[in-house]
Formats: C-alpha cells, sequence, structure tokens
C-alpha cells in the first residue's frame, strides 16, 4: 500500500523541453503550409531549388578531391556560409516567427533548457539541410584517409551548430530593434546589399574561371582556415596532411567560438525576458526633449526661411524617414558606385561607366507627387499659381542636386583614379552634369504629366494598374534626355575627331551650364502644368 501510495504521489515525468519545441516547429510548419495551396508550392519549389543547387556544389567540390587548392575553396565557402546565416536575421526578421524569444516572456522557462530547444527547433528548415549538405561536399572535397573522416563528422556538426548558434543570437540581441518601424526601414535595404554581394559573387566567379583560378583563393584561405568555423574545415584538411596538432587547434577553435555564441546568446534572452520594454519611454523622451527647444537643429538651419527651405526639409525627411524612399534612394547610391568599381574589378571598364553615378540619381526626380500619395492634397491647397508650382519643383530640384552633385563628383574622381584616364575627368564630368540636369528637367515634366503611386502598405513601387505609366514616364523621360544632352555629345566627339584635345576642358563649365540650363527649362515648362492636372496629379498619386 506505501509502495502504491509512493508511486501515486510521484509527479509524472515533465515532456522533454527540447521534442516539445521541435513538435511546435513542426506544427507551425505544417499549419501554415495548409493555409495555401500557392504557398505550399512556394515551398515545395523553394526546397527542389535549394538541394538542387547543394547537389550541384556538392559533385562539384567531390570533383575536385585532390586538387592542391581545394582546401582553400572549401574554406571559402564555409565562411561564405557563415556570413549568410549572420545577415540573414538581420535582412528577414519575420522569417521565423515561431521562434521569436519574446513569445515565450510569460513561459516558466530556464534560460539554458531554452537555449538547448531554441537550437535543436532551428535545425528543422530548408537552411540548415541545404547547409548540412553544402558542408558535407566541404569536407568531402578535404577529407583523406581514416582519422580525416573522423574529423569531418565532428566538423560538420561544429559547423552546422556555430551557423545556427550564430543567426539565433544575433536574431535575440538584435529583435526588438528589428521588430521596430526603424529596424523594419534597414531591412529594406537588405536587397541593396544582396544585390552588392550578387555582383561580388559574379566578378569572383568569372576570376576563378580562369585555368589558375583556384590559386587565386590560397593567401584568403590561409588566413580563413583559423577563423571558426570555417578553422573546423581546415582542421579536416590538416587531418588528411597528417598535421595533427594544427586540426586539434581548428577543431577547438570552432567549439570555443560555439561555446562563447551560446554564452552571449543565454546572456541577451535572459536580458531579453527579464528586462522591460522601454523603447517606447524612450522615444517620448527623446521627442519631449526635441519639441523642448526652439527652432530648428542642424542642417535645417541651413536652409532659407521661405517656401523653398521648407519643401527641402520635407523633401530630405521623406528621404530618411519613407522605407520607399529610402530603398529608392540607397538603391541609387549603391548602384551608381558599384558599376564603375564592378567594371574596373572585371578588367574592361571606362570611365564613362561614372554616367550611372548622374543616371540614378537624376531619375530619382520622376514621380516627385508620387511620393507623397494621398497626401499631396495639402501641397496641391499651397499651389494657386504657376510660380508656386515652380517654387515647388525648384525646391525638389535643389534637394535632389545638393545630394546628387557632391556624390557625382566623387564617382567621376574614383572611376578616374581607379580605371582613368585623369585626362578624361574634365569632359566626364561635365557631360555627367549636363546628364544630371536634363533628367532633372524631363522628370519634373514627367512628374507633372504622367504621375503615380506608390502603395504605402504593399512591396510594389507601382500601384496596380499604373505600371504601363510608370514605364513610359521612365524610359521616355529617359530617351529625351539623351536627346536633349546630344549638342553637348556631338561637341565632344568633334573635339575628339578633330584633335582638339587641349579644349577638351572647356566641356566641365559648358556642361555645367548646359545641365543647368535644362533644368531651369524644365521647371519653366512644367510650373504651369502643374496647376492646369492638380485634381489629375491628386487622382492619381492617391490610388495606392
Amino acid at each position: 500500500m506505501s509502495t502504491e501510495s509512493a508511486t501515486a504521489a510521484r509527479p509524472a515525468a515533465a515532456p522533454s523541453l527540447t521534442a516539445v519545441f521541435v513538435r511546435l516547429k513542426l506544427s507551425l510548419l505544417r499549419n501554415g503550409l495548409r493555409r495555401s495551396t500557392g504557398r505550399t508550392l512556394a515551398y515545395v519549389a523553394s526546397l527542389l531549388v535549394g538541394l538542387l543547387f547543394a547537389a550541384g556544389v556538392v559533385l562539384g567540390l567531390t570533383a575536385l578531391r585532390g586538387n592542391p587548392h581545394a582546401g582553400a575553396l572549401a574554406v571559402l565557402l564555409t565562411g561564405i556560409l557563415t556570413v549568410g546565416w549572420a545577415v540573414m536575421p538581420l535582412f528577414f526578421p519575420g522569417g521565423d516567427e515561431t521562434l521569436d524569444p519574446t513569445r515565450l516572456v510569460m513561459l516558466p522557462l530556464r534560460p539554458r533548457p531554452l537555449i538547448v530547444s531554441l537550437l535543436m527547433a532551428s535545425l528543422v528548415g530548408i537552411g540548415p539541410v541545404v547547409t548540412l549538405a553544402l558542408v558535407t561536399g566541404a569536407v568531402l572535397a578535404v577529407a583523406h584517409g581514416a582519422v580525416a573522416a573522423v574529423v569531418a563528422v565532428v566538423a560538420v556538426v561544429l559547423v552546422l551548430l556555430v551557423c545556427v548558434a550564430l543567426a539565433r543570437a544575433i536574431a535575440t540581441a538584435s529583435i526588438r530593434l528589428l521588430t521596430s518601424r526603424r529596424g523594419r526601414d534597414l531591412a529594406v535595404l537588405g536587397g541593396l546589399f544582396i544585390a552588392l554581394g550578387g555582383q561580388g559573387v559574379n566578378i569572383a566567379a568569372q576570376k576563378l574561371g580562369r585555368p589558375d583560378g583556384l590559386a587565386v583563393l590560397e593567401p584568403l584561405g590561409e588566413v580563413l582556415r583559423w577563423v571558426p568555423p570555417a578553422s573546423a574545415i581546415g582542421a579536416v584538411d590538416d587531418a588528411g596532411r597528417g598535421a595533427y596538432g594544427r586540426a586539434l587547434a581548428g577543431l577547438a577553435l570552432a567549439a570555443l567560438a560555439l561555446g562563447l555564441l551560446l554564452w552571449w546568446w543565454r546572456r541577451t534572452l535572459t536580458t531579453l525576458m527579464t528586462s522591460p520594454d522601454s523603447s517606447t519611454l524612450q522615444a517620448l523622451e527623446k521627442g519631449g526633449a526635441g519639441t523642448s527647444g526652439t527652432g530648428e537643429r542642424g542642417l535645417a538651419r541651413l536652409l532659407p526661411d521661405n517656401r523653398t527651405g521648407t519643401v527641402m526639409l520635407r523633401f530630405l525627411r521623406y528621404a530618411w524617414r519613407d522605407p520607399k524612399s529610402k530603398m529608392a534612394w540607397a538603391t541609387a547610391l549603391g548602384v551608381g558606385l558599384l558599376v564603375p568599381i564592378a567594371t574596373s574589378a572585371q578588367g574592361n571598364g571606362s570611365i564613362y561607366s561614372a554616367f550611372s553615378a548622374s543616371a540614378l540619381l537624376g531619375s530619382q526626380m520622376y514621380n516627385q507627387f508620387g511620393q507623397d500619395t494621398s497626401a499631396f492634397w495639402m501641397v496641391a491647397s499651397t499651389i494657386a499659381t504657376p510660380r508656386d508650382a515652380y517654387q515647388e519643383l525648384r525646391a525638389r530640384a535643389l534637394t535632389l542636386a545638393l545630394v546628387a552633385v557632391p556624390y557625382v563628383t566623387l564617382v567621376v574622381l574614383g572611376a578616374a583614379a581607379l580605371i582613368g584616364p585623369w585626362s578624361d575627368f574634365m569632359e566626364v564630368y561635365g557631360l555627367s552634369l549636363a546628364v544630371l540636369g536634363a533628367l532633372l528637367a524631363t522628370g519634373s515634366v514627367s512628374s507633372a504629366l504622367f504621375p503615380f503611386s506608390i502603395p504605402a502598405e504593399s512591396n510594389k513601387s507601382v500601384a496596380p494598374g499604373q505600371g504601363a505609366i510608370a514605364w513610359f514616364s521612365l524610359f521616355g523621360g529617359v530617351l529625351i534626355a539623351a536627346v536633349l544632352c546630344s549638342p553637348l555629345l556631338g561637341l565632344t566627339i568633334w573635339l575628339h575627331v578633330a584633335g582638339l584635345h587641349q579644349f577638351l576642358w572647356l566641356l566641365l563649365p559648358v556642361g555645367a551650364l548646359y545641365g543647368t540650363g535644362l533644368a531651369a527649362l524644365g521647371l519653366r515648362v512644367a510650373a504651369p502644368r502643374v496647376v492646369a492636372r492638380l485634381p489629375e496629379i491628386l487622382a492619381a498619386v492617391s490610388k495606392g
């Protein structure tokens, strides 16, 4: 009887926390796929694409067995994988909401078992499966011998755990920032960095395609083989060569990195789940401090105290605060600088590639009123005469030029230094300023004649049904801008053909004056059309 009483009094064994989290992840994944057929097809397609890509990489790495430079390539691949795991939570903070630690604040969970459970649950998904395949291919390329095979098993586990722990630690440390408005604005810039990284991969692939391409990786590989978790892959290579001391050091570095990441993750998780979220109070305090003083501060104090200064300040605030405007500006600035650098790295660059800076920044003048969306009615209420419209457009053009002219100067100087020759700087700089002025002119007219809405709550940049207007506005304006610049381009060609190279420096002042004149003319032409079409413009930009 006593034995039965003791058995009945004994509490039932609690289920494993890790098993609960893994089942929760699988259940949420399954239920999410049941919501729509399209989501299921997208998930299956992404899984198949990821596995096919991983299979291709594994076959390629396996074919490199015995190549003296296979170790450097395997180490570099591991480093790229690690960087990818580190940045994905920053660019896609909502990609794994099922493991958001802020949802677990009210549960009586201890940090250590919670970290283990979250780590195991994070291994469920497409990313870990593809990573496991890629890391397996990396060790197959460098593992030679029984000892190396044993080290390879440990290395694969270490690399996978370090990548997942790194992603979860970064996501936990920055979860409050990434779920705020400012964090979402920063995430919008993810596409720009992905584009820049893709261009870098493209350049690297071209260099690796040469007969001695893999030899270029050796200096970088020697450094990365001591950086965890790539050091674990280097350990496999060292074990195959008989350097067991180096192999043990490489594994120790990866294990140490995993321990430090888990420690950091536990510390940030504890802080997150025990400290109050005071972001609202901090914002209120900052707002009160900012409004307690009188007058504007910073750049606003340098702007004129009239309509022009007000419009310029509003334009700059839109560019800094609005996610769509911020993305457009960041793309223009990043790609405009990337084109000369990419062409220079490929060895076939030209200083004339600096025109990309003028073209991309000048295109920001198009659809000026579409950026205001339905709030354009407040701007329209202040426009009664062509002079009012002219001042509105002029202020916007001046603000754009305030950023574009120094930026174009920097890009042309960089192109002359990287690509050369310096003797072409004056003409390229003058032509760039002329292109910028022509785009400001055509952008002003296009904003009046072909406005369209930019949806605020959508990933699209054009409201449904207005795509044709947007394309016609942009490409038509660019073609007209090219026609407007043709006289200056003809003058440049004539000076080259006639051998009058000593007069090419004149293209700088001529181009600057020509671009300024075109911009002023475009503003004069657009102003009366804005006044005449205010109702149509308001209706067009309010559709989003």
